[in-house]
């Protein structure tokens, strides 16, 4: 890890991990968070940027295709959309560093109509480190987004997590072998 590489830490939030989170990925996400605050911690130290890009939304949104298949999560100003276990702590620690920010996000992707690829650029990052949930969607999508931008593109496998052990795997063996990604 180095000053051209950034670690992005995808919707670790109550609603998404929490026993009681309103779309969560329950275990699988809860042991998952010591190791996202190691990587966060070691990506720091190598001069790397930590971000947070994190789903935002307004409770049964008309116009949002997720209120047709999800219900009502991350909604601004809620516990649910607050940062999950050790990453609240991680995060109160580092929020002011210039290397660390949350940003947030509407859609699957963190790439999706927000400036992400901008700040990125602008601060010469080429590589991308993925951790957070869930693997099959978010840090999928994302994933995809980043491919097609031509990043270099890792996922922590023991970062991730899903809302089922098949939508797991299958992510993946996609990140590995359809997108080219490193999964270590």
């Amino acid at each position: 890890m180095s000053a051209n590489e950034a670690l992005l830490i995808i919707d670790y939030t109550n609603d998404f991990v929490a026993d009681n989170g309103a779309l969560t990925c329950g275990k699988p996400g809860q042991v998952i968070g010591a190791e996202i605050v190691r990587l966060a911690d070691q990506m720091l130290a190598n001069d790397g940027w930590v971000i947070l890009p994190t789903d935002v939304h307004k409770p049964n949104d008309p116009y949002h295709p997720e209120s047709k298949l999800f219900p009502p999560h991350n909604v601004r100003d809620t516990w649910g959309r607050e940062f999950y276990g050790p990453l609240v702590a991680w995060f109160e620690q580092h929020h002011n560093d210039d290397k660390v920010y949350m940003y947030d996000k509407t859609r699957y992707s963190a790439f999706a109509g927000t400036d992400l690829d901008l700040r990125l650029r602008e601060r010469q990052i080429n590589s991308l480190h993925l951790a957070g949930v869930c693997t099959d969607i978010c840090v999928l999508h994302t994933a995809v987004d980043a491919y097609n931008l031509d990043y270099n593109i890792t996922v922590h496998k023991d970062a991730v997590a899903a809302l089922t052990d098949n939508g797991q795997q299958w992510a993946l063996d996609h990140f590995e072998h359809v997108l080219g990604a490193k999964v270590q």
